[in-house]
């Protein structure tokens, strides 16, 4: 099967979160079928609601950075289903990409003749057992594994990892993980396991009580004091310092993944060059799981400082911002990086989502920042009629496009346009823009 006809199976198995089947024991099925992948990788496993892809991309470019040889899986992407699964940064290519399918695919099919699994995995369980296919033939030496949905039931959680890291916890996908900050945590904390440490972002009181029931050996950013901090709107830079973190001094006696030869003093000098307050507790947590695993200072600061994220507070042209604030935590941080760098300047706001999102809470956070609104949508089927968002909305300069390229098109006279919501829509977005002004994709 060529690389197209895998791309239209896997769609064809429909939308990944809406057609989730919460439960190990098909990916489970398969991989044992497969030879057990995972057995012989090593593991960064990222769980939370907002932040996993960019501190996956922290940590994997820390790692490179080091001279490991990584693997990374990330969900979901924004031009080619290529781009979850990378080797030293890098897509696989569409002829492997198509392989790793074909061989998954087999599996699956055989299994069902056998009746030992009830239905073809999903399309999230298929690409992770395709994903992990790849990491072994390619015998990296860490896959940075971030969770798709949730954590306790995501097919990623078969995995024994070295680390676990735990960012942010909010709401999100209430429908599946549950309607309260305790049972969305609980379902995020499922990826902790005895014995394997971990790093604990900065959390809400409700989730932090979820996290430390389970009793893991974990180090916590809020611990590790930060010092000389600059922010501006491109990224942030601070200082750590080892010698005064409180969690160093608990975990004095734990050994580290990887023996550090690290001599270089007991500061960290960080450039995050993420956009975003919110990416300065992403960049804490990445360097410390980067520390945790013995990684020295000088690898974690250049690959910190050498992270590319697109689809987050990206810049194009000076006269666009790409963002996916797809829900309220993302549209808490998008607001306060909009009043923090951008409260003079006249805003657009071109704004699109899918029906299960927070849409009410969310234009109701973003919309008074803007001067000028569109809303529109994606071309997906899940997405929410630009109709339905004018009547949620009391807006005073509302328009509503059919499409992102209508959108874009619109006259304006703002300083800036935020093209936001559904990565979806920053994912139409960004070729579109990338014609008009030549940007690297």
């Amino acid at each position: 099967m060529n690389y197209p006809d895998s791309v239209h199976f896997l769609y064809a198995l429909g939308n990944e979160i809406k057609t989730a089947k919460f439960g190990l024991e098909r990916i489970r099925a398969v991989l044992d079928a497969l030879g057990r992948p995972q057995d012989r990788l090593h593991f960064v496993h990222v769980a939370g609601t907002n932040g996993k892809g960019s501190v996956c991309a922290m940590l994997e470019s820390g790692l490179r950075a080091a001279g490991r040889h990584t693997g990374l899986f990330t969900s979901p992407h924004l031009a080619e289903p290529t781009e979850r699964i990378r080797i030293d940064g890098e897509p696989v290519s569409a002829e492997r990409f198509a392989a790793a399918f074909e061989r998954v695919h087999a599996c699956v099919e055989a299994l069902i003749a056998q009746g030992a699994i009830d239905m073809h995995t999903t399309y999230f369980e298929t690409v992770t057992a395709m994903a992990l296919t790849v990491f072994e033939e390619e015998r990296v030496d860490m896959v940075v594994l971030e969770v798709g949905l949730g954590g306790r039931l995501d097919a990623t959680n078969v995995v024994i990892p070295d680390l676990a890291v735990i960012t942010p916890i909010d709401f999100d996908h209430e429908a599946y993980l549950g309607k309260s900050l305790d049972s969305i945590a609980t379902e995020k904390a499922g990826i902790l396991k005895p014995g394997v440490p971990a790093v604990f972002a900065r959390q809400r009181p409700e989730a932090a009580r979820v996290l430390e029931a389970r009793g893991v050996d974990a180090w916590r950013t809020e611990d590790w004091p930060l010092s000389d901090l600059e922010l501006d709107a491109h990224g942030s830079r601070f200082r750590i310092d080892r010698s005064l973190a409180v969690a160093a001094q608990k975990a004095a006696a734990a050994q580290p993944l990887f023996p550090s030869r690290d001599r270089e003093g007991a500061v960290l000098s960080i450039h995050c060059p993420l956009a975003g307050e919110h990416q300065v507790e992403n960049a804490v947590t990445a360097a410390l799981a980067l520390l945790r695993m013995g990684i020295p200072n000088s690898a974690i600061e250049a690959g910190i400082a050498q992270t590319r994220w697109p689809g987050r507070l990206e810049h194009v042209a000076g006269k666009f911002v790409l963002d996916g604030a797809h829900n309220p935590a993302g549209a808490r941080a998008l607001a306060a990086y909009l009043q923090r760098f951008y409260a003079n300047r006249r805003i657009r706001l071109i704004y699109g989502a899918m029906r299960d999102k927070a849409v009410a809470e969310i234009s109701g956070i973003l919309f008074p920042l803007a001067e000028q609104v569109i809303v529109t949508a994606p071309h997906q089927a899940r997405a929410l009629a630009p109709e339905t968002l004018r009547e949620i909305s009391d807006h005073s300069n509302l328009t509503i496009a059919p499409n992102i390229k209508s959108a874009l098109a619109m006259p304006t006279d703002a300083d800036v346009t935020f093209v936001t919501g559904s990565l979806f829509l920053v994912a139409e977005a960004r070729p579109l823009l990338a014609r008009q002004h030549r940007f690297d994709q």
